[in-house]
């Protein structure tokens, strides 16, 4: 059925009692800052025992780093002694200007490494909301099925060059897209996933409306219906929408796969392990769109996330088998753990339907994006050379980045059904970021600017302000270019 709600804000049952609000984010971030007039302990940044940082220092200070030994290796701290034996100051290793581009969340080590107390960064930084995110990114734990909820509370002083409201909300969006990720499935389903967005869309006031099971059927998304009518938790089709109806268009798509058995072509153990995070790309869209409704861009945002299990059972869609797509397009289905593309192709349908300015898409949808870049730098795939440069360059400026890939025109034909218009994926073991992107591209034509996101969606060992675990990759990036073309009043 198809449910609207303006400001409606639904409970859902097993996630009620376990679930942060983002209100209760936002409380939570505030315990790791400290008051504006605290005294804080300093914190120096040090690229080497050579560049003038231990002029800074009293004499006891500089003979005690002596006495350690001790050198600034990136990501090593050496805590300070003060004059009444108290701590006197921090300094924190970099080994040279290169953290800035390849280890900006560097500083994120230093939550737990430090005693409790108030904390600033002295002397000039790069970057001092970046620096301050960083260290809010390392204070993030998820701890809500542990006995022991208690946190260290080492916090930090905002430099006075940081805005603080803006470097919160970043916080603020990067715990809730962890916190939905790193939710286990049978917590958060396609409904507790509605829930999610009934609950930002109540944040923001706005729109939000769902057309689920069979009426997914009755409304023309049946690639999104087969995917999840296997389940017994119902798919559907999260359409939120935000903003001024004649401002320019900015609509996210976000994969929503709450759980992925891989289907009839089933996963083995080891491969169906993480997948609670496979709504990772909707937890992502979510992330980036708190960002847009927060700073009150001047953009129609719509967020539509197609939510489903891929689960098993006596209904569920077959390898062989011919959807029909919203688009019109039939699709041949090479295997069932390509599930992903199939409902984001009948969401990107929707979505392409009113011509938005920018359309783009998150999920996470292939291994071989993984072979190709790793854990940490998601595929970006793009035709419009400009956008595709502006975001990998937003993504490098905030911390977040992404790699440009190319929609490789010969393989399409890679993609070439005997019995259908299209199969969705290629039979060869070569290139299948690129086919998967090339799949969904297909069902995009009137949108002024598109981009596909191959994210991963998760850490899988921790590193300075990066916990294992869940990570709403590309969220930042996107906001980032969002904000610096709107506020150029470029569309």
């Amino acid at each position: 059925m198809l449910r609207a709600h303006k400001l409606g804000h639904n409970a859902a049952e097993s996630m009620a009692n376990k679930a942060n609000t983002l209100e209760a984010l936002g409380l939570q971030l505030k315990t790791f800052i400290a008051d504006k007039d605290a005294e804080a302990i300093p914190i120096r940044l040090i690229a080497s025992l050579e560049d003038g940082t231990l002029d800074k220092l009293t004499d006891g200070q500089r003979a005690w780093v002596e006495s350690q030994n001790w050198q600034p290796a990136p990501g090593q701290a050496l805590i300070l002694p003060g004059d009444s034996g108290a701590i006197g100051g921090v300094l924190f290793g970099t080994g040279g200007d290169a953290w800035k581009k390849d280890r900006p969340f560097l500083p994120g080590a230093l939550p737990a490494l430090l005693p409790a107390g108030d904390y600033a960064f002295v002397d000039d930084t790069s970057d001092s909301e970046l620096t301050s995110l960083a260290w809010l990114a390392g204070c993030y734990r998820f701890n809500r099925y542990k006995a022991d909820q208690s946190v260290r509370p080492t916090r930090l002083k905002l430099p006075a060059g940081a805005d603080q409201a803006k470097v919160v909300a970043l916080a603020q969006a990067l715990y809730f897209g962890r916190d939905l990720i790193n939710t286990p499935a049978n917590d958060f389903g396609p409904a507790e996933l509605e829930t999610a967005v009934r609950d930002l869309g109540h944040t923001f006031s706005a729109s939000v409306k769902v057309t689920e099971g069979r009426d997914l059927l009755a409304d023309n998304f049946p690639m999104i219906h087969a995917v999840g009518r296997a389940s017994d938790r119902p798919p559907r089709l999260i359409d939120l929408t935000w903003g001024k109806p004649d401002a320019p268009k900015v609509t996210i798509v976000g994969k929503g796969i709450c759980f992925d058995t891989g289907g009839l072509d089933i996963k083995p153990p080891s491969a169906m392990l993480l997948m609670k995070k496979d709504m990772g790309g909707a937890a992502a869209a979510l992330a980036a769109a708190f960002l847009i409704m927060q700073a009150e861009l001047p953009v129609r945002l719509r967020v539509l996330i197609p939510a489903a299990d891929n689960n098993i059972s006596a209904n569920a869609f077959r390898p062989g088998d011919i959807l029909q797509s919203r688009s019109g397009k039939t699709v041949e289905i090479g295997n069932t753990d390509a599930e992903g593309r199939l409902v984001l192709a009948d969401a990107l349908s929707l979505a392409d339907e009113e011509a938005p300015d920018y359309l783009v898409t998150f999920a996470t949808l292939t291994g071989a994006a993984r072979s190709a870049l790793g854990p940490d730098l998601p595929p970006l795939y793009s035709d419009d050379d400009g956008f595709a440069e502006a975001l990998q360059q937003a993504g490098t400026d905030t911390g977040d980045p992404v790699w440009r890939m190319p929609f490789w025109g010969p393989y399409d034909e890679w993609l070439k059904s005997s019995i259908a218009d299209v199969n969705h994926i290629s039979q060869g073991p070569f290139a299948g970021s690129i086919t998967a992107a090339l799949f969904l591209r297909r069902f995009v034509s009137e949108a002024k600017h598109f981009a596909h996101l191959d994210i991963y969606g998760w850490v899988p060992r921790p590193t300075p302000g990066r916990p294992m675990g869940g990570e709403p990759q590309a969220a930042r990036a996107l906001f980032a270019y969002l904000q610096k073309t709107f506020d150029k009043g470029e569309a």
